[in-house]
This record gives C-alpha cells, structure tokens and sequence, in this order.
C-alpha cells in the first residue's frame, strides 16, 4: 500500500538530481565558450624531484632537479629547476666553494660554513686558503668572470666581519691580514672591507706590543663575599617583579654576549683540554650565572637555620612567585635556575617548611616544573620557544596575565640553553665528522647550524629589551654567601634532622639508556630527502626527536660537571634522593636483552656510555657511541682519542664497566663490548695493562666545578651528565 509514496519520493529525488545537472552543465556550457577547453590548471600533486650525487676533485654535491608546471597557459607546460649543495669535501674545496656557492643555488653555505667550520679547521687556515685563491683570480680583470668573482669574495669578508668579527680579533699575528688586505677588489666594498681588516692588523699589533706590559695582577680577582653581611630574609622586602626584572637583565646581558658557535659539540666537549681554559666563554659565563642564582636561593633558604618552619615557607612561596615572574618575562634561564635549587635535595627533603608553604604557590610551583619535564625530549619546553621565542610577551592563561608585571614593555625571550647544548653534544656524537673517504661530512654542519640559528633568533629578540637596574638587590644577590654541597646538607639537617620521609614533590633525576636502532642509517637517509635538504623545515627535528626515544638526559641536567663521586664519608641516607624515589626510575629492558615487542631494523644497534680515565688535567667522563658491531680495540681507541689521547696505544689499556657496589666488570680484550656489557651501569674506566686501580676521583670537599645546574647528590651517581 506504500508502495506510491516510495515512487513519489523516488522521482522528486530524480528531478532534484536533474536540476543539480543542469546547473553543473550549465557552467561547463559557458567554459565552451572560451578558445580551450583546458582552462583549468591542474597540478599534480607528485613529487617530481630527482636527487643524485656528483663528485667532482675532492668535493661531493647532492644534486635536486625539480619540475614544476607553468601557470601561463601560452608558456612552456613545465619548468626544470636544479640546485646543488655540498655534502661533503676536502678542507680547501669546502673554504674555496664559498666563492662559487651562489652560482651553483647553494645560498645559504656561507652562513653555515661561518657559524660551524671551527670544528673542522681553523681561522688562519681559513683565510691562507682565500688568499692563496685571491692572488690568482680567474678571468681578466673587467670581465664578466672577474666581477662576479669580485662580488663573492666582497660578501663572504662582508658577512664575515659582520657576523663574527671575533675571529679576526683573535688572530695571534696580523701577518696574514697584512698580505690579504692588497689583494681584495678595487671597488667601494672592497675598499671598506679592506680598510676594516687594516684597522684589526693595527690593533693586533699594539696588543702585542703592550703585552704584558700593562697588565693588572689584580684584575679580574674579587674578593669573596662576607657570610656575616649576608641578610637571607631582607630577599622578603623586594617585589617579586623587581626581583625577575635584575635577574631578566642580568641573564639578557649574558645571552647577548653568547658566541652562538661556542655551544658546537665538538668544541663543547674540549673546553677541558689542557691549554683550552679560556675555550666557550660565552657558555662558561652562562653556567656561572645559573649556578650563582642557583646558590642564592639554597642559601636564602638555608643560611639562617634558626627560622620557624612558617617563616621559611615564606621564602620559598617568594622564590615561587619570583619564579612566575621569571616565566612572564620569558626567561627560562632563571625560571629553570630557580626552580632547580628548590628541586635539590637540600630543600626538597624539609617536609616541615613545604608542608607550611601555601597550597597555591606548591600548586603553581608544580606547574611551572612540569615545563622543564624531559617527556618527548623536552616538548612543552621547546613548544613554548617556537611560540613565544620572538613574540612580544608571553602566552599566558588570564588569570596570570592579570598578575603580571606592571611596567612591562615589549622583550625578547632568555632560553635556558642547557637544551641547545643537548642537541648539539648529541648530534655531535651521533654523526660522524668525515665521510670513509676522508672528506669533511658537511651534512653534520647543516644540521647543527639549524640549532645554531636557533640561538641567534632569539637573540634578535632581545636586542631591544630595556632594563632599571635595582642596585639594592644587585649587592644582595652578590652577596650571598658560596655553599659546597656538603655544607647545603649541613645546613639542611640543622633545620630538621635526618630521619624524616621527604615529601613527595619535585622531578626526580634519572638517566635512561636503551637501544638506539639505526640511528646512524637515519642520518643517512635524512640527507637525500628532496625536500628536506633545500627547504628548512629540516631533518634534525626528526633526528634529535629520535635519538632522544633512546638518550633520556636528567630533567635537572648537568653540563660542566666533574667526574667526582659522592663522598664516601658518614653522610646520612637521607640527604640523598629517598629510596623509593630511586626505585620508582623507569629501568631500560634493552641494556641487557632486546625488548621482545620492538621490531628490529637493519642495521647495527648502538648505546650511548660514558667512559673516564685519570688524566692530569681532570678526571672527566666522555661520551661515546658504542654500536654492536664495535670490539674493544674499536671502543677504547675512540675513547682515547675523546680524551686527546694517542689513540694508536689502545693495546696498553683494558675497558673496565664500573658496577654499583664498588664491582668491576673487565671487558674481554677482543670481545664484543655492546654484548658483553651489564646493563646495570653505563660508566666505564681506562685502566693501563698492568697497573694498579686509579686513585678516586677528587672527594666532594673540595669545590665542585660549575653544574648547569647543580644536580642531587643521589642523582650525581645516576646522572652524570651524559655530556
């Protein structure tokens, strides 16, 4: 009985599809009557890129031929478009193709050869090899070759003496700009530039002349602050806004200074050679700077032991409210700095005083750790770089908004730069520096440079930021009184004796190795991506993110640090992290056996250890990439040659893992050490053949060098800095 009603339906269905043809022919209709009826422009979404490799006298290219279409329908149906950039090549071949690089499309070599080549040459080996091409230029001397050359070499000493001036100053002998300077282009740039490098000559001369001459004995030297001026709770009297508005400016100071190529790796790692005491400045000065605020606010804390718990609760509610200020004004350096004294053990064990701390400021202290958190390799720290890094004030929620500092104005944003010098430290140890022919791997330098410009754009966003100067609380800061780590533990018992259960906040330190699959053959594999080698959205994100799934660094991290051990004097249980704490840490399934739910892939898996031996200018662990295919001979002679050492000796010295308790396991003189190695520690030691067990490591009691930042004492066995 229903059944004409579905007709009904069925055809008013049919007639609403007619006329939703009609209309569809309709406008075809009118397209026929233009000449073609290929209007439309379709694109195809294929990558039509092709990517190979040519290798020329002593360089490698990595070629793209792209193909595009055309859109004017009267032109040519598609357009082929080739660049070509090097991946790797002989010292002269890289310093000489900054000449030739933008005529081959390779436009952005000369800021990455600028900002990294210190790990493969030198400055003075740099500019003879220019030189030496300067005094035979190709072409006639008005000839479409000679102008072209002219303007090349005038960009490179242009960009040069703009970007990195220091290079020149630092010169030992102004010879080789004396014999360069005749040599450049006649024209207007040329004539300034060579001006320029005349005006460096001179002033080198004269600081070799004056040398030593005029120098001051006590220049530099500060005498160490007096523990009896030092006030702990006048830090309650100034406004927590003023307290982050000195610290913003002290730390914006520094960064400014920051030399962006002294956080490379691989000058990084040998800032403590013998003779290189003055290497990475810049970043040392940083680390002095984390590490005096980190001491002001343990010694604010601790200093004055006869404070009831409620009064010290006080104190650390106002270094949690400084520590919010820090983060409105964007500075992470002092955020983490902050946050990292009040993670220690020191004060993270004094349940009495956090038990007194206001609900509200442990709750926002908590949320400030959480971005300082190592899940996904940093993540919501990085994340919170990419969208506030070069924005005018930070993204916060409203209600913070409506606390924050009046008086502010448009500023940059201070990272906390242990996360650069991570990547960096782990890009270096993870790609190879040359090629197994012995070419420079110039891909590596592309990859760090990322990093590297990283760091200089955050730095262009603080070039405008302007700065009161408090002199009151700057001659507080500065006079806090020093503490060691021991004295910190001292103190802290003085407040409330051992014995107690430490509350349950702050992160817990820990280091996770596991297997690092293929990671080298990634590497490989991220250079002849089409798109990823010319466009910068890059392949070191993709690298970094995996490297870290198996290299988890210590959420309070440690980048200067000795090698000491704790000391081994009576120090109670309790002021290192509680037990349970220890227990709690997430162990690695594949430091002994393969996890049995991974899937394998081709190639050799690989492990990040740490391996030290007694030398006399430090006792310093060094971190190397052991893969399963490497033997001893392999692993000790890349662990000599980390430690500048001759790493042809490697058969007078024997690999030793360190185990806890005091236990030693000796690795067998041919075995395989990815194998044969115990997954309960990452620590190993070069001992000599036949002698005797080195003597430990120097005791806690003397001064411990810089941590970035300090690290608990605990921790310290567990942590010690991967890098």
């Amino acid at each position: 009985m229903k059944r004409p009603e579905r007709d009904g339906v069925l055809r008013q269905s049919i007639r609403i599809s007619r006329k939703l043809a009609d209309l569809c022919l309709s406008g075809l209709a009118e397209l026929k009557g233009e000449p073609s009826l290929m209007k439309t422009t379709w694109y195809c979404p294929l990558d039509l890129s092709t990517v190979s490799e040519t290798e020329e006298d002593g360089i490698i290219y990595t070629v793209v031929v792209k193909q595009g279409h055309g859109s004017p329908p009267t032109g040519p149906q598609s357009t082929v478009s080739r660049s070509q950039q090097v991946k790797a090549g002989t010292e002269e071949k890289l310093v000489l193709h900054l000449l030739h690089c933008f005529s081959m499309g390779d436009s952005s070599f000369i800021s990455i050869f600028l900002s990294t080549y210190r790990s493969f040459t030198s400055t003075q080996r740099v500019l003879d090899i220019l030189t030496d091409r300067l005094g035979n230029p190709p072409g006639e001397s008005k000839s479409n070759t000679r102008q072209m050359f002219n303007k090349a070499v005038c960009t490179v000493f242009s960009t040069w003496l703009s970007d990195y001036h220091e290079d020149f100053h630092s010169l030992n002998d102004p010879s080789c700009l004396l014999r360069l300077a005749p040599l450049l282009p006649t024209d207007t740039s040329g004539a300034e530039i060579k001006g320029r490098l005349l005006r460096i000559a001179e002033e080198l001369s004269e600081k070799a002349l004056l040398s030593g001459s005029l120098s001051d004995p006590t220049r530099g030297v500060t005498s160490p602050p007096d523990p009896s001026e030092f006030d702990a709770t006048s830090i309650l009297g100034f406004p927590s806004s003023v307290i982050a508005e000195q610290l913003t400016r002290i730390e914006t100071d520094l960064f400014l200074k920051l030399v962006p190529y002294h956080c490379l790796g691989s000058l990084w790692s040998q800032r403590d050679k013998k003779g290189r005491e003055g290497a990475c400045w810049s970043v040392r000065a940083t680390i002095k700077q984390f590490n005096h605020l980190t001491n002001a606010v343990t010694a604010s804390c601790l200093w004055n032991t006869g404070l009831k718990s409620q009064q010290r609760a006080r104190l650390l509610e106002k270094w949690i409210s400084v520590a919010e200020a820090c983060r409105s004004r964007k500075n992470f350096s002092s955020l983490y700095a902050i946050l990292s004294a009040l993670q220690s053990n020191p004060i993270h064990r004094l349940r009495k005083t956090w038990q007194e701390t206001d609900r509200e400021a442990v709750k926002r202290y908590e949320e400030l750790s959480n971005i300082f958190s190592e899940k996904d390799n940093y993540s919501q720290s990085r994340e919170l770089l990419k969208e506030e890094g070069t924005s005018k004030f930070s993204n916060l929620d409203t209600k913070i908004n409506n606390r924050r500092f009046t008086g502010s104005c448009a500023q940059g944003t201070v990272p906390y730069l242990g996360i650069f010098l991570r990547d960096l430290t782990m890009l270096d140890t993870a790609v190879k520096d040359r090629l197994e022919n012995g070419f420079i791997n110039f891909d590596k330098r592309r990859r760090e440079f990322e990093v590297i410009a990283q760091i200089r754009l955050l730095q262009s966003s603080c070039k405008n930021s302007i700065f009161r100067t408090d002199e009151t609380f700057v001659q507080w800061y500065h006079s806090a009184p020093t503490l060691r780590e021991e004295e910190s533990y001292k103190l802290s018992n003085q407040i409330e004796a051992p014995g107690e259960p430490s509350p349950g906040r702050g992160l817990n330190p820990t280091v996770i190795i596991t297997q690092c699959p293929d990671a080298l053959s990634a590497v490989a594999n991220t250079t002849m991506d089409a798109d990823g080698v010319f466009d910068f959205p890059s392949p070191v994100n993709h690298l970094l993110s995996k490297l870290y799934k198996h290299v988890k660094s210590p959420s309070v991290s440690c980048l200067d640090v000795d090698s000491s051990p704790p000391p081994n004097d009576a120090t109670p249980s309790v002021l290192t992290t509680p037990i349970t704490a220890v227990k709690s840490h997430r162990r690695s399934v594949s430091c002994g056996n393969n996890p049995t739910n991974n899937k394998r892939e081709a190639g050799p898996d690989m492990r990040i250890v740490r391996i030290r031996m007694d030398l006399h200018d430090g006792n310093l662990y060094r971190s190397i990439l052991v893969t399963s295919n490497d033997k001893s001979p392999t692993v000790i002679s890349s662990a000599l040659d980390k430690h500048n050492q001759n790493a042809q000796e490697a058969s007078k010295y024997e690999l030793i893992q360190l185990l806890p308790e005091g236990k030693e396991l000796i690795i067998p003189s041919t075995g395989n050490v990815f194998y044969a190695m115990s997954s309960a520690s990452v620590d190993f030691l070069l001992r000599r053949r036949g002698g005797n067990t080195p003597a430990g490591s120097p005791n806690l009691g003397n001064e411990t060098s810089s941590t970035f930042p300090r690290i608990k004492a605990k921790g310290r066995r567990l942590v010690r800095a991967l890098f």
